[in-house]
């Protein structure tokens, strides 16, 4: 028989664990939410009650089942061509300040985090296609992660719904997608344009390899993290840029309000965080 009850003490203990695991804190708004994905992994895993279920979390040596509610437990909610504006500055001021200063002709990398089911990465990738001209000239390279590796393999696939394509021109759902009976599958040239990865960025194991890059998004990511995470996930990107390079948030977050390593860049269309180029 499955208790399926969460006290608010199980809850608080559950809080506590998850966000060391991923730096994601879930306010007691949160509470339904969680509770609900609990019992679901509960009564999944026969092991009838929170007690014994959150035992097996902790110690268990392979990490599937975290990787599994972390799974339930992360929100992907985008969309192409959301916030666009950014795209726009990519094009229009970042990429020609990237070039400017690179004389060894090196692929110019971007890294799109957290992924979600791909929208952004694609997004990058079909905007430089149409409206960047030096796309002839220079390698890109585009990596996307997230700690969701249910959600990663949805990116991979490049099925789409409705919802997704909402904000695509037209002419741009022509040239880069075909219909099928699940909605729209994206072009694999595409598909084989953007490199998915799983990656905790609360894990320094996670991180480490990822350096030397030209350009983050992270938007809309940092408002599900607290305070300490927001300064972890901060040096991370430092330290994975090219001195030179270019950090984009979410329209409501700031970096200024959360490290003092970067300085504020205001475009046209867009500001934006860069590490100074004197920095190692």
């Amino acid at each position: 028989m499955t208790d399926k009850s969460i006290s608010q003490e199980d809850f608080y203990k559950f809080r506590e664990f998850f966000y060391r695991k991923t730096g994601i804190q879930f306010e007691d708004s949160k509470r339904y939410f969680v509770d609900k994905r609990l019992i679901e992994r509960i009564v999944a895993t026969e092991s009838g009650n929170f007690r014994n279920y959150f035992v097996m979390l902790r110690f268990e040596t392979s990490g599937e089942e975290l990787q599994t509610l972390t799974n339930l437990m992360t929100v992907n909610e985008t969309y192409f061509f959301r916030e666009e504006y950014q795209f726009q500055c990519l094009v229009a001021s970042i990429l020609p300040e990237i070039t400017a200063q690179k004389k060894d002709y090196s692929p110019i990398r971007i890294w799109s985090m957290p992924s979600s089911s791909g929208e952004e990465a694609y997004s990058i990738a079909m905007y430089l296609l149409e409206y960047w001209p030096g796309i002839n000239q220079w390698d890109v390279e585009i990596i996307s992660s997230d700690i969701d590796t249910k959600i990663l393999a949805q990116a991979r696939l490049g099925n789409y719904g409705t919802r997704s394509i909402q904000k695509l021109p037209s002419h741009l759902l022509k040239k880069y997608f075909k219909c099928n009976r699940d909605g729209y599958q994206i072009c694999d040239d595409l598909r084989q344009a953007v490199e998915f990865t799983r990656v905790n960025l609360m894990k320094p194991a996670d991180v480490r390899a990822y350096r030397g890059f030209d350009i983050i998004f992270c938007r809309n990511l940092l408002i599900y993290f607290d305070d300490l995470s927001r300064r972890a996930a901060a040096d991370t990107f430092f330290d994975a840029l090219n001195p030179g390079g270019f950090l984009l948030l979410g329209h409501s977050e700031s970096m200024s309000r959360i490290s003092s390593l970067y300085q504020v860049r205001k475009f046209t269309d867009s500001v934006v965080y860069q590490k100074s180029k004197e920095a190692q």
